[in-house]
């Protein structure tokens, strides 16, 4: 049983999939499988019910799963005060987000970050909200992008600018004809909607009440490449970050018009673990992520 093994078992469970488990560790997705019979064969235990779709862990599994990843959290701290000693610009940067916000709020700052230090490893993975919160308190993340964030006595947050919204239709829509749009047009059209549970489609609904405009909601998604998905291909229009848009707009596949009254705008932050002891790698990154000076992040020992 090496490190490695207990990883790959970790990202596995984590990602509820053997093939995504594995692409995070960059092996295939058999060597993953190899892994954890291998690890299976060493406790004597089944760890993984393999009969059930998607797979669940058994009662032994979920015991070696929690505490694997507090092994796992205890390893990389130690690593990350290596590197952080050695000042090595190396190592993995575990980045989660929130459906409803994607990394496009980020992609300057990991372009930027990447640039400078190109030996380091990006993960991304999509969360729900409370997901994303549970991953950051667990370590299985390193940091977290949601909007709305919200500190806690356990969390930090670093805000970033907020994500402006848009008005997005397909090209051949009406409203493309015009430079903006008033809230008050979109009563009647059809409206392609984050699911109601969100916080940000809860945002949404509250200012076209106060407008007293209703909208035909025609689909409803959490996650908005399948939002601008359906925008694309004439179901409806719908309300998403311009940061979310900008390649699709610059391939003539969207148009987005801003709206004029009143303004949209989703506080959008990066949270982490309060004492989360950063290798040099994350201090850079959340720095230049946060515009901040690097003392102002670095969490003190």
């Amino acid at each position: 049983m090496n490190i490695d093994t207990i990883r790959i078992f970790c990202d596995v469970v984590l990602h509820q999939s053997f093939s995504r488990g594995a692409s995070v560790n960059d092996v295939s997705q058999s060597a993953a499988t190899q892994s954890i019979h291998r690890l299976e064969r060493n406790l004597g235990v089944q760890l993984v019910d393999r009969s059930r779709r998607p797979f669940i862990l058994t009662p032994e599994g979920q015991i070696c799963y929690d505490g694997f990843r507090t092994l796992l959290e205890s390893y990389d701290t130690v690593v990350s005060l290596v590197q952080t000693l050695n000042n090595k610009e190396c190592g993995i940067i575990k980045l989660g987000s929130v459906y409803s916000v994607g990394p496009y709020d980020l992609n300057n700052a990991i372009r930027q970050f990447l640039k400078v230090f190109p030996k380091t490893k990006i993960q991304f993975s999509q969360f729900h909200t409370e997901e994303i919160y549970q991953e950051i308190l667990t370590s299985a993340i390193d940091f977290g992008v949601v909007a709305y964030p919200m500190a806690t006595t356990e969390i930090t947050t670093v805000p970033l600018p907020p994500s402006k919204m848009v008005v997005v239709c397909s090209p051949g829509n009406p409203l493309t004809q015009q430079k903006y749009v008033q809230l008050e047009q979109l009563h009647g059209i059809d409206f392609i909607a984050y699911e109601r549970d969100m916080v940000v489609r809860k945002e949404i609904d509250r200012q076209l009440r106060q407008l007293l405009v209703s909208v035909n909601v025609v689909a409803e998604y959490e996650n908005i490449e399948m939002l601008k998905q359906a925008v694309e291909i004439g179901l409806g229009v719908s309300i998403l970050p311009e940061n979310a848009v900008k390649d699709e707009i610059n391939l003539q596949r969207l148009y987005a018009l801003p709206i004029s009254t009143p303004k949209i705008e989703v506080p959008v932050g990066i949270i982490y673990k309060q004492g989360k002891v950063f290798s040099q790698s994350m201090t850079r990154f959340i720095s230049i992520a946060g515009g901040l000076p690097i003392q102002e992040v670095a969490p003190q020992e």
